[in-house]
């Protein structure tokens, strides 16, 4: 008995012990709740669920949304809302057709004409480009009186503060209008395309709030929010529904259509005040109001949740959310930039989450506003989903892997048309799967291993052979095309990748350029990986895949560095190669580090790179690039740096946002890439027998259930 009770005991300790040892996931999340109370375009803050995405100003709605558009601008979007303008010169992509030399062949491209080439191949360019575009749902937003009965502006909003609240996804605002306290709570429900508002104000009985609702024409341009309320034409809204406390639109934008479903919970009024655009006006015998606003591709007979229920599902969901996956706490440390590093990454997770986990592959400015018209790129599909293999959340991305299969037909076309076998994937695309015409895009060819790569990690972070077995013939047709892709030299002996190429490091012409290291140190890991893949299925070896693996150009390098193209001879004195991605730093750490690659080498165009590169010029996944890098070559101290390398395309603003310029205040890549690296640094152990992070002085990080990666 005695014998038992000692068991009960040690084993009572163990559990104590285990459970000092988890983080407080919830206490690292409520310490970087978003507080603040200015009134600041780039501070706008997002609400969703990976399908759809409420962005508000500082009243919780979208009140002034004129004032946030050269910002970060109030949105409304969702993965199934795209629009079309009409093609009425019936362009087609052979219209943008161009040829290239490519060894003795003549392969064509979707070239992107200019105003001074042929009148139909420019025409034909910018609607390709420009369509399907991404299309804004509506704004919501306060429609404030002051006391005289006009209509108040942004200045006269008082004593703003507004909060979000991660672990449960709520969004809290409050301010007053001449001292009259105004409280918005704002949801986005996690199952549904909806937001939902509690509105407490004295203002509701006083005849002076009500709320606005406008259906807006789609912008145009190349970065845009999305909004335009200048053209009326083109579009047509009516009410096809209407009960006391409810109303469903009908909107009719040139070829395409959608409904809004709104829902009050008390007495109110609603109006027409012009073409497009609609007043409630709540009943003044109470201070609160709520409502919610419910998007459709089609008129669905549902019966919208309520506030209360909207709030609870967020509560719970999110809860679920952040106790899912891996979770990392910075509060040990003593380094000053630990705890910024700590914000970037709960509110990257937070971001991403509402962002880029939807059934499609994330645009660069995710469901905020729209970026290259609103299409997704898909080399940048890497940056957007890989981190949730990475953080054990593989769910959030397994989806947007239908998308391949989806489109595949037309990768398919694309290929055979330009005389390979297999499929070419996209590059600047949309849900069809349609190319779009480009000067650089469609050179580029570095999305085309990213099914394969992800497939592995999907593979070794679960062990389910079953994945591999799924996802196999997107695996084989994505590898045929690179194997037949590879051009083979004669008078060399050798496969070659290029022309016409332009790498990731967008710096180089089509015609010339040939063997860019990172390509190729991709190429050659994609194509032994899927033959790997097809050994673990028990099939036989592919004979061209291999003969391609076996009989790829090697790495360019002179006096000991890697040149980034073997045409680029001048890779460290020509200035305009020294700018960009430095993604030579991708053949390690984003790629493990293989016998292909020399570290010494490496290891010298690191330090090189560091001395001449031009970091300002780098994009937001640059950093976490080059501190995955740092991380495989032994530099913990120089992957914590790059990764908090205080630069302005490195900036994360209040709301997580990783801002890049005036043109892109917001890009996801760098959140997701953040999110990355930071698991790669966790995971990889040092020559110190540590990880990146808690080998160096200052650093003390705990970390919990991250996945596997491929170093």
């Amino acid at each position: 008995m005695k014998q038992i009770l000692v068991y009960f005991y040690l084993i009572s300790i163990i559990v104590v012990i285990s459970a000092c040892n988890k983080i407080d996931r919830e206490s690292v999340v409520l310490r970087h709740t978003v507080v603040h109370n200015s009134i600041d375009n780039l501070s706008t803050l997002t609400v969703g669920n990976g399908e759809f995405a409420f962005t508000a100003d500082i009243t919780g709605m979208q009140s002034f949304p004129e004032y946030y558009e050269n910002g970060i601008s109030t949105g409304t979007f969702s993965q199934w809302a795209w629009h079309s303008f009409p093609n009425t010169q019936d362009y087609v992509l052979d219209d943008v057709v161009k040829y290239y030399q490519v060894g003795n062949d003549s392969v064509p491209y979707w070239y992107q004409f200019s105003p001074i080439d042929d009148e139909r191949q420019y025409g034909a360019t910018e609607w390709l480009r420009e369509n399907p575009n991404r299309l804004h749902l509506g704004v919501i937003g306060l429609e404030l009186l002051d006391k005289h009965n006009e209509i108040v502006q942004i200045e006269s909003i008082q004593n703003a503060r507004q909060q979000l609240n991660m672990w449960i996804g709520e969004l809290s605002s409050t301010f007053e209008i001449e001292n009259i306290p105004v409280k918005v709570i704002t949801y986005s429900h996690q199952s549904h395309d909806m937001v939902s508002f509690r509105i407490e104000s004295e203002l509701i009985e006083q005849g002076r709030l009500n709320v606005s609702v406008k259906f807006p024409y789609p912008a145009r341009g190349k970065f845009n929010s999305g909004y335009d309320f200048n053209h009326h034409e083109g579009h047509h809204t009516q009410i096809i529904h209407k009960t006391e406390n409810e109303a469903v639109f009908e909107r009719t934008l040139h070829a395409d259509s959608y409904f809004a479903k709104i829902k009050w919970e008390s007495n109110a009024n609603l109006t027409a005040t012009c073409e497009h655009a609609y007043r409630i006006v709540p009943s003044p015998d109470s201070q609160v109001f709520e409502l919610s606003c419910y998007y459709s591709p089609e008129n669905e007979n549902i019966e919208l949740p309520s506030f209360a229920q909207t709030a609870q599902n967020n509560r719970r969901q999110w809860s679920d959310f952040w106790y899912s996956g891996a979770a990392v706490d910075f509060a040990g440390s003593s380094d000053v930039r630990a705890l910024e590093l700590e914000r970037r990454v709960i509110l990257s997770q937070y971001l991403t989450k509402i962002q880029t986990s939807g059934s499609l592959p994330a645009q660069e400015t995710g469901l905020t506003s729209n970026s290259w018209y609103g299409k997704f790129h898909l080399e940048m599909h890497w940056w957007h989903a890989v981190h949730y293999i990475l953080w054990n959340r593989s769910h959030l991305m397994e989806e947007q892997l239908q998308y391949y299969a989806d489109v595949y037909e037309k990768a398919k076309h694309t290929a055979e048309y330009q005389g390979f076998e297999g499929v070419r994937w996209q590059k600047m695309t949309d849900p069809s799967g349609d190319e779009s015409p480009s000067t650089i895009g469609v050179f580029l060819i570095w999305q085309q291993p990213h099914i394969i790569y992800f497939t592995e990690l999907l593979y070794r972070n679960s062990g389910n052979i079953e994945i591999i077995e799924k996802y196999y013939p997107l695996i084989e047709a994505t590898a045929d095309f690179m194997a037949s892709y590879a051009r083979w030299e004669p008078e060399n002996e050798r496969y070659v990748l290029g022309p016409a190429l332009i790498p990731a490091q967008e710096r180089f012409a089509p015609e010339k350029t040939i063997n860019p290291v990172f390509e190729l140190a991709y190429w050659k890991w994609g194509l032994q990986t899927a033959q790997n893949q097809r050994r673990e299925l028990g099939l036989e070896a592919n004979e061209k895949w291999q003969h391609v693996i076996d009989n790829l150009s090697e790495l360019p390098q002179n006096e000991g560095l890697y040149l980034f193209t073997e045409d680029a001879t001048d890779s460290y004195t020509n200035p305009i190669y020294l700018t960009d991605h430095p993604i030579v730093l991708g053949i390690a750490g984003f790629l493990p580090l293989t016998d292909y690659i020399s570290r010494d080498v490496l290891l010298n165009t690191f330090d090189k790179l560091e001395e001449l590169w031009e970091w300002e010029t780098c994009w937001g996944w640059d950093f976490p690039l080059a501190a995955m890098c740092a991380s495989v070559l032994d530099k913990p101290d120089k992957a914590i740096d790059y990764l908090l390398m205080d630069t302005q395309k490195n900036t994360y603003l209040l709301n997580g946002h990783n801002y890049q310029d005036n043109d892109l205040t917001l890009y996801l890549p760098g959140n997701g890439g953040l999110l990355a690296a930071v698991a790669m640094m966790c995971n990889y152990t040092t020559s110190s027998g540590k990880d990146v992070f808690n080998s160096q002085p200052g650093w003390k990080v705990k970390y919990e259930n991250f996945g596997v990666d491929l170093n």
